[in-house]
């Protein structure tokens, strides 16, 4: 093998390496602040992923946010629109972590003003994450020949990115319409956001190879 050829396979399995950690953040981090909250603030657990800002549980919040933040600034695709969705979704995660939602019984203007900021970066974060999986991760190389294996991954990113737009849709329409009808101690907010960021995990894990790994990357 040529140093250019061992230098090629290095910067894949740096990529696929990125890849995987950003899924591995994804998919645990719901788990993690439930668990560590339990553990270290006492049982309970709270309406949103958001909430968990305002316990012990801030550092792996907002530490998570902005390392998945810079992982994605890091990532680099094949064309412009990708590294131009990586920097954006940049943006929003960090967005995500600095502005953090209103805390119960927030009236303050600056609270509001900061609460429907968090809103509108999460929102903006998952749409991103799933033009990724709808559409980026999709594409096949027109110069190869597409795999069994492609095919069933290119199945995986096309769920992961409904059920990432999906959960948004329903989270929108509970916060619009059935946030007085729906039980709060459902945790309907919680369990759409965990929905969401675990379709994520899962998308970008495949991506990296992590599932139905074919033995060239394609």
């Amino acid at each position: 093998m040529t140093t250019e050829q061992k230098s090629e396979t290095s910067l894949v399995l740096s990529y696929l390496g990125l890849r995987k950690a950003i899924g591995i953040i994804g998919i645990s981090l719901p788990f993690v602040l439930v668990i560590g909250k339990r553990i270290m603030d006492g049982p309970g657990m709270l309406p949103s992923i958001s909430g968990y800002y305002y316990t012990t549980m801030r550092n792996v919040f907002v530490g998570s946010l902005f390392a998945i933040g810079v992982f994605l600034l890091s990532y680099r695709g094949p064309e412009r629109k990708d590294d131009v969705a990586g920097n954006l979704a940049c943006l929003f995660a960090i967005g995500v972590a600095i502005f953090p939602i209103m805390p119960d019984g927030g009236t303050a203007r600056l609270s509001l003003v900061v609460g429907y900021l968090h809103l509108a970066f999460a929102i903006l974060l998952f749409l991103t994450l799933a033009y990724f999986s709808l559409f980026l991760f999709r594409k096949t190389d027109a110069t190869k020949e597409m795999t069994a294996r492609k095919r069933h991954r290119n199945a995986i990113y096309l769920t992961c990115g409904i059920t990432i737009l999906g959960s948004i849709i329903l989270l929108l329409i509970y916060l619009l319409f059935l946030r007085y009808i729906v039980p709060y101690k459902l945790e309907p907010i919680f369990w759409l956001e965990s929905f969401a960021i675990f379709a994520f995990g899962v998308s970008w894990l495949t991506k990296g190879e992590a599932i139905l790994k074919d033995h060239e990357t394609d």
